[in-house]
């Protein structure tokens, strides 16, 4: 079967070497004993395993070369400390660590910057958590965290908020064959979203053609500030159908209000 040809970093990707098993494990007894040159095999034979990876990447904004790069660097440090005796598949250790290495350069490389101390806490605290995760075999709380490192509860809040990636506003998370719903469907909003008396009216004004499921829906959400799916549970609808009817019933009103 062929391959399509792609192009990262200058290494044509459709004529990359696949290593089979018993191949790794030669190349690892040799590397291991001071053989350079199969270190260098181990690397391109494992060079797929980098773009695979890469792949869960691809909505970040960032350029494929830099990653590709960055996740080398990954599997390089995993080639080097991989133990044989451990008795597993190469690709299970070193996938973890070149996620491992591309998500320290994402936050490294956060447009939002944060000081080096919040990041170095947060960092530990991770590393406190995968710890804790193998001994109990269960998700530490932060509090369980923070008490291990030795530091406050609210430091450890800090220190992993500000690591993580921002996330749009317009960002869908659900859309099934409709219309979509995004993040800020799902945000309540204690102020009044209509500020001025005048607009208030003119709104009121234009609900009264509506149907009462559409003024309800529109009542809540715009004047209480109630979700989407705090509407859709109320009234006992999804929230796929309060998305629909509202975004209809706000055309109605528009095409009444505005002609």
């Amino acid at each position: 079967m062929s391959r399509h040809k792609v192009v990262i970093c200058g290494v044509d990707t459709s004529k990359l070497p696949v290593l089979k098993n018993d191949e790794m494990k030669e190349l690892f007894k040799k590397m291991q004993g001071g053989d350079i040159s199969a270190r260098e095999e181990l690397v391109n034979g494992n060079l797929r395993l980098v773009l695979s990876v890469i792949q869960r990447f691809n909505n970040r904004g960032e350029y494929v070369d830099d990653l590709f790069q960055v996740g080398c660097i990954g599997l390089m440090k995993s080639i080097d400390n991989f133990d044989l005796s451990h008795n597993v598949r190469f690709s299970t250790y070193a996938v973890p660590m070149i996620i491992g290495e591309i998500r320290r350069y994402l936050r490294d490389n956060n447009p939002i910057r944060v000081s080096r101390s919040l990041r170095d806490t947060a960092y530990k605290a991770l590393k406190i958590r995968e710890e804790l995760i193998n001994k109990t075999s269960k998700e530490p709380t932060p509090m369980e965290i923070a008490e291990e490192m030795g530091v406050s509860y609210t430091d450890i809040v800090f220190a992993m908020d500000a690591i993580q990636d921002p996330v749009s506003l317009f960002e869908p998370i659900y859309n099934e064959g409709g219309d979509p719903i995004y993040i800020m469907d799902q945000i309540s909003d204690n102020k009044e979203k209509v500020d001025t008396w005048a607009d208030k009216l003119s709104v009121k004004e234009g609900m009264h053609r509506l149907n009462e499921r559409e003024k309800l829906i529109l009542n809540k959400r715009f004047f209480q500030g109630r979700t989407q799916m705090e509407v859709a549970e109320e009234i006992g609808i999804s929230q796929a159908q309060v998305s629909r009817l509202e975004k209809a019933a706000i055309e109605q009103m528009n095409k009444e209000m505005f002609e």
